[in-house]
């Protein structure tokens, strides 16, 4: 059997006759950026998450990056940020020339709130939380963290819609939540996209302006912004998607389940869930000590895997300028070393899922 680690057109054969109907409507509308389909999107993204306000952007990325420009955050301030997020959490920070300082995770890959605490200076201006692999961060250490030292929470929510931290939905817990569509993502688009939720007025008007050249009318630029939109086209697929998330959320967690039950080899640790928290599972990661052997053993037998993420941000080349070295992190370097992602993904078949249970219960390492 074959067992992709992503089939992205699976997904799209789930509600083929809906997408293509809504992308024809929007093609044959005349309008494709900034118009109706972008309204309702906002509109429904921000009920669905019980927020006032949703702002459509291009990606991930500039999400946050625009929401950090809104909130003030400049040359020289110090933003906390986990030492094995994503990149683009990290890239947010320096793009407004701030400093990112990096927290080790804790057993559930998000970041250690105990840690935390340790690291706020008089030029802390933010904590960056990133709700990794699907999982909500325990939020409420944080908030007080927050509270205690007047700093801006956001919430780098990429991989995590609609998570909960006791009940309540990750990106409404600070001042500002960002989100993306990447097609892999479990609310993906075709093609790049993002959001920020805030219940923020101002916030939201602003991250609105930036996105639009630093205008809200044509032609009427209040301020230095960018062409960072979510477009028409975007907006209608994601809101078919949308309308079908908890049939796609319940799929998923069946998946995780089955494999958390079936998975029984003692060299494979499997991921767990803090109590209070939920997991949409965005991705189901596992560890192994010998990776490269395990990874080439599950593709001999037709199964893919993907690492997330072999390099921690404050070790790439991209960051060099920051001087870390080896072993400054070593929680962070331990899970870049040794985590694997399985494959999950929507239109997964449960012959396919134990499949993958019985080939990883025979590894032997």
């Amino acid at each position: 059997m074959i067992v992709p680690f992503n089939d992205l057109q699976r997904g799209y054969n789930l509600f083929q006759a809906e997408y293509e109907s809504k992308a024809l409507e929007i093609l044959r509308s005349g309008w494709y950026i900034l118009g109706q389909e972008v309204k309702c999107f906002e509109n429904e993204f921000s009920e669905a998450n019980e927020v006032k306000y949703c702002v459509g952007v291009d990606n991930g990325l500039n999400a946050l990056t625009l929401s950090l420009l809104a909130l003030g955050i400049e040359t020289g301030d110090e933003v906390i940020v986990q030492s094995n997020t994503y990149i683009a959490t990290v890239l947010a920070v320096t793009h407004n020339h701030a400093i990112p300082v990096f927290v080790e995770p804790d057993k559930y890959y998000n970041i250690d709130v105990n840690r935390i605490e340790e690291k706020i200076t008089s030029k802390t201006k933010a904590i960056l939380v990133t709700h990794l692999y699907g999982q909500a961060s325990q939020m409420e250490r944080i908030v007080e963290l927050c509270d205690k030292y007047k700093l801006f929470l956001v919430e780098d929510c990429a991989q995590a819609h609609f998570a909960q931290y006791n009940n309540q939905n990750v990106g409404t817990f600070g001042q500002i939540g960002c989100f993306s569509f990447y097609p892999t993502k479990n609310l993906g688009g075709f093609g790049d996209g993002g959001a920020v939720l805030t219940n923020n007025e101002v916030l939201a008007t602003k991250i609105a302006t930036l996105r639009n050249y630093g205008s809200n009318k044509k032609y009427n630029n209040e301020i230095e912004g960018f062409n960072s939109r979510l477009d028409e086209l975007q907006a209608g697929l994601l809101r078919i998607k949308l309308k079908h998330f908890n049939d796609l959320k319940r799929n998923r967690i069946k998946i995780a389940e089955r494999y958390l039950q079936g998975i029984d080899n003692s060299i494979v640790y499997l991921p767990n869930v803090r109590k209070g928290s939920t997991s949409i599972w965005h991705l189901f990661v596992v560890r192994v000590e010998n990776r490269k052997r395990f990874r080439k053993y599950l593709q001999d037998y037709g199964i893919t895997t993907e690492i997330h993420y072999p390099i921690p941000p404050y070790l790439s080349d991209a960051y060099m300028y920051l001087q870390y070295q080896t072993g400054d992190y070593p929680l962070a370097e331990e899970y870049a070393n040794t985590v694997v992602s399985l494959p999950i993904f929507d239109g997964m078949t449960l012959a396919e899922v134990d499949y993958v249970i019985n080939i990883i219960n025979q590894f032997r390492g």
